[in-house]
């Protein structure tokens, strides 16, 4: 059985799994469909089982029986709405609109210090840079998502979002180099690049589609993929620099996207 790396944990590969094909499933996806599915990208039963039993603890699986009485999980309503507006990001095939800016400003009582953190935390998965101490900032569109995750998380009441555009004193691209840190941003395109255009480039050269291998590497490329555009916000290319990696890599994966993942959905058989 092949190791899986940090970069391809158990429990990340079952999420992804769920974002590409489960959550299209009839019904709750049989324990034993996930332990043949995840071995397919060289997960063991064992991590199977236990990633599972942690998902569910946070409430995104929910146990259920199949038609045929066998036991299996089914996304929570949450899970179904975290994947709804991961998909807006993840498979984004038109250039980042230039459409000014969503301020997050904050406020959290000392007695409550514990929730400053997860906000903190929650905006930066989310993509917000930092324009000043309790002031963070994002591309307008990713307002919606922000208010849903942070309605879930019960942290709205401590938080007010504006709109707007920056109007100086520094030019808005010498801004967005200190709200953002844009060279672990590049790094982390590079390291998708790194991983996945050989990948593509090997099956531009097949004239087949095997539906397994077609699954392994998919699912393998989408786990990589599916942090980077929250890593990345999506920031105007006016304001990045010119040998930005970001357009190549995206590029990389709708590529991937295209060829594989309907021939996927043949191995996965959901």
């Amino acid at each position: 059985m092949i190791n899986v790396s940090d970069q391809h944990a158990p429990r990340s590969l079952i999420v992804t799994l769920y974002g590409a094909y489960g959550r299209y499933a009839p019904g709750p996806v049989p324990v034993a469909e996930l332990i043949r599915l995840l071995a397919a990208v060289g997960v063991d039963a064992p991590s199977v089982r236990s990633s599972v039993s942690r998902l569910k603890r946070r409430g995104l699986l929910l146990p259920a029986r199949t038609a045929r009485g066998a036991a299996g999980y089914e996304l929570s309503d949450e899970a179904r709405q975290l994947l709804e507006d991961g998909d807006r990001r993840i498979y984004a095939t038109d250039p980042p609109a230039d459409d000014g800016w969503v301020l997050a400003v904050f406020s959290v009582p000392e007695s409550e210090r514990q929730k400053r953190h997860i906000l903190r935390s929650r905006l930066a998965a989310l993509g917000f840079g930092t324009a000043a101490p309790g002031v963070w900032i994002a591309p307008a569109r990713l307002y919606e998502e922000t208010r849903h995750v942070l309605g879930r998380l019960r942290l709205a009441t401590y938080v007010d979002f504006f709109r707007g555009e920056h109007l100086g004193f520094a030019p808005t691209a010498e801004a967005v180099a200190r709200w953002w840190d844009l060279a672990a941003i590049a790094k982390e395109h590079d390291a998708f690049l790194d991983r996945h255009a050989r990948v593509l480039r090997d099956w531009e050269q097949r004239p087949d589609t095997p539906p397994q291998d077609a699954y392994r590497d998919y699912l393998l490329a989408l786990d990589s993929w599916r942090r980077l555009p929250y890593a990345d916000p999506g920031l105007p290319a006016r304001l990045l620099p010119d040998d930005w990696p970001g357009a190549r890599s995206a590029a990389v994966f709708r590529a991937l996207h295209e060829r594989l993942r309907d021939a996927g959905a043949v191995f996965a058989d959901l």
